[in-house]
């Protein structure tokens, strides 16, 4: 690579170690397809050259293209909307001279989001044209039911396909018994039961991940042990937990895009402790399933599933069939996206009326101004 497009700070170590292997990668082992390059046609008119986002920092990405990676400036596509700001995995077109810039954002294919931790109406994007969620949960502690499905609603609704992976096996005398309870708390999903230590179901979980995968969970669930073992070396730094509670620090302190051996790339994330869900309604019907199969024999089409007549819910919960507290959770989600949708509609209707105002002002200053000179 010309010394001129040399990244001005170091890459991560990651991409350092796969910078002499990346330069006779083709894009397609990053995730790029024809979909995407017939996005990218008007791009390449231009002259410009496609490149994944692998790492965002304050006015620069660090990248990946088919030449290998080039530290980029991106202050041309920062957007204040944290729901459009540049994220890892993004694809984006890249002007290599006079200095690397990165001047569009292609489309997203499909996005991990999650309502602020503000909780204003703003979404916050935390990976994007993602293929896989890996969803690290740790055997070492007890199982956080609520958590599982928030993870998996995120999942579901950003097009992605989940995978849950039970990590510290070798941490547990019951993994069987753990298994069974994730089995009804994520239906349709696969699960992987996974021990570093020891090696179990590290196999599978290659198998298990395909194309762009992310990983997601809280501190502590094993996150960077498993990146290190799909990475085949050791490139995540680990940190002990907590005896008590099994909860952990901070290891990952931002979001990185890194290429696997075999092909596909993967997105470690930092541990997330809040997990607020917005407009994912379809997320949390796809997580629970079978309240929504029982809601179509409901004797009302609107029916709340609390005291109306003939609520086939109800009878779920009373014959034994379904956890009253899954139910619970259930109405939890759709109450806490659905409130989160409404204030991201009011913020939205709230601009558009200032846009009609302004637009109003200039007209009538405009007139007034034609008025003006026809007095004249």
């Amino acid at each position: 690579m010309d010394s001129a497009f040399e990244p001005e700070l170091p890459f991560s170590k990651g991409l350092t170690m796969y910078s002499s292997s990346l330069s006779s990668f083709d894009l397609s082992a990053l995730g790029w397809d024809d979909s995407f390059a017939a996005l990218f046609a008007a791009h390449a008119v231009d002259g410009l050259v496609p490149a994944r986002i692998v790492r965002v920092d304050r006015g620069r990405c660090d990248t990946l293209t088919a030449s290998g990676p080039v530290r980029a400036v991106s202050t041309a596509v920062t957007s204040l909307d944290p729901a459009h700001a540049v994220c890892t995995g993004d694809w984006a077109a890249l002007r290599m001279e006079p200095e690397p810039e990165l001047v569009a954002l292609l489309p997203r294919r499909s996005a991990i989001t999650r309502a602020s931790a503000d909780r204003t109406s703003h979404q916050q994007v935390l990976a994007a044209n993602v293929d896989t969620v890996a969803i690290a949960v740790s055997l070492a502690v007890p199982l956080n039911a609520g958590r599982v499905e928030r993870l998996l609603a995120l999942a579901w609704d950003s097009g992605a396909q989940p995978v849950v992976v039970l990590t510290k096996a070798d941490r547990t005398n019951e993994p069987d018994a753990a298994l069974l309870a994730l089995t009804s708390l994520a239906p349709g999903v696969d699960i992987v039961t996974t021990s570093a230590t020891t090696g179990t179901g590290l196999a599978l979980l290659s198998e298990a991940v395909t194309g762009t995968t992310v990983l997601l969970g809280p501190s502590g669930a094993g996150k960077s042990t498993l990146a290190n073992a799909l990475l085949g070396r050791e490139h995540m730094g680990t940190n002990a937990v907590r005896a008590g509670d099994g909860k952990g620090r901070h290891t990952t302190v931002h979001r990185e895009l890194l290429p696997l051996p075999g092909g596909g790339v993967l997105i470690d994330t930092p541990g997330l402790r809040g997990i607020g869900l917005q407009d994912a309604t379809d997320g949390v019907e796809r997580v629970f399933a079978e309240i929504e199969a029982y809601a179509r024999d409901c004797a009302f089409g609107d029916c709340e599933h609390r005291s109306e007549p003939s609520c086939a819910v109800q009878e779920a919960v009373v014959a034994g069939m379904l956890d009253v507290d899954r139910l619970d959770r259930y109405r939890k989600l759709l109450r806490e996206s659905e409130r989160a949708a409404a204030r991201g509609s009011a913020r939205e209707s709230s601009k558009r009326t200032r846009t009609k105002k302004a637009i109003t002002r200039d007209l009538r200053a405009t007139y007034r101004f034609r008025d003006r000179q026809r007095e004249r």
